[in-house]
């Protein structure tokens, strides 16, 4: 069987860049925007509009009607985001059956969780994630420390909500991972090789 890592994170924490030289560290396969374009090419949907859809947990179908019971009705939105989720783990699948790899988000631990990978979670403290967040934004763009923690909280509110919808299970609960790495204050490409080695024996 392929060894398998995969990478959940916070916003921020640079979990990304881990995944990126954990793979290239252990010369093995590396796949996160690879998963979004394959998604892209089988379903002929933009790759914007598909980024939008495994970033939101889906909308469920059970609208109120007056003077009646509740029932559900067909949600083409709620559909297309269950066929890309369904796309998507197909395309996990096929990469964790190709090679030995890191995969990074999008359920991966949970899709793959009858291959046994290993599961890492990366985290860090507000502070952090603010920082990593401003080196990284683009030239020009100068958010606040309260509008970047904002950001940074949104988008990890929305990360736990697609994750327990698919899963059932808490984002970032350490009891689902076998592994979790603070990264706050510390040098990811300091940190990569000493993980590596573990990973290794």
């Amino acid at each position: 069987m392929n060894r398998i890592i995969t990478i959940g994170r916070e916003f921020g924490s640079g979990g990304r860049e881990f995944g990126r030289r954990l793979s290239e560290e252990l010369g093995i396969a590396y796949y996160d925007q690879e998963i979004i374009s394959e998604i892209s090419r089988r379903t002929s949907l933009s790759e914007h509009y598909v980024q939008s859809i495994v970033e939101h947990r889906p909308v469920l179908p059970y609208p109120i009607h007056i003077g009646t019971s509740f029932y559900p009705t067909v949600n083409p939105v709620f559909e297309q985001s269950m066929t890309v989720y369904q796309e998507q783990a197909r395309i996990i699948s096929e990469m964790a059956m190709k090679s030995d790899c890191v995969i990074v988000g999008r359920c991966a631990d949970y899709i793959l969780k009858d291959c046994k990978p290993f599961r890492i979670f990366v985290y860090a403290d507000m502070e952090s994630k603010i920082r990593r967040c401003r080196e990284k934004a683009p030239e020009g763009e100068k958010l606040t420390d309260k509008e970047l923690k904002q950001q940074i909280t949104a988008m990890d509110k929305r990360r736990a909500k697609y994750y327990e919808f698919y899963t059932g299970h808490k984002w970032g609960d350490k009891l689902n991972f076998d592994i979790c790495i603070n990264t706050s204050h510390t040098v990811i490409k300091e940190i990569v090789p000493v993980v590596a080695k573990l990973l290794e024996k």
